[in-house]
């Protein structure tokens, strides 16, 4: 099998694509913690706020794709705001299952919140929200990752903590 081409920068179909997929998980989270109320929302956003932060100021300014346009159109976002990092600091340290709790709270939460509103009150809407919810963190996570972005990432042949963790080969 031949060397999967790599892009210098994303097509806007992928990054269009990403972006609606990141916000429709964004909107269906936030549906779902709006059932206990405002407050619950209110910090939901903010966490959802903080992580983008961080990434884009911890990840992204250490990324090949930093200033120019990633899958997920987050290397020209970073720019915007921050400086440039060091690509050689993109791998530095080991990444682990305990780091994705963070980003798998995102999804998580709503999903409690919303099972729990379920079994007070049974609303066909909030379980559409919450299937929804689950096919789109699973198996569309999954694909949007595997065949639209991960597939085509030079930062990915640099090297990458997300494709050390879950490519991980018996050696």
């Amino acid at each position: 099998m031949g060397k999967v081409l790599t892009y210098e920068r994303f097509p806007a179909r992928i990054v269009w694509l990403t972006g609606i997929f990141s916000t429709v998980i964004y909107f269906l989270g936030a549906y779902i913690m709006l059932q206990p109320g405002w407050i619950a929302l209110a910090l939901y956003l903010v966490y959802i706020l903080f992580l983008e932060y961080r990434l884009l100021s911890k990840h992204c300014v250490n990324c090949y794709y930093w200033g120019e346009i990633c899958a997920f159109g987050k290397g020209r976002v970073s720019s915007w705001f921050f400086r440039k990092g060091e690509i050689s600091k993109f791998c530095a340290k080991e990444f682990t299952w305990k780091d994705m709790i963070p980003d798998l709270l995102v999804s998580l939460t709503p999903l409690i919140t919303g099972v729990v509103f379920l079994i007070i009150n049974f609303n066909i809407i909030l379980l559409m929200a919450i299937l929804l919810l689950i096919g789109l963190s699973t198996a569309g996570n999954g694909f949007i990752r595997g065949s639209l972005a991960c597939k085509y990432c030079k930062q990915r042949e640099l090297g990458c903590l997300a494709e050390k963790l879950f490519n991980k080969t018996d050696e």
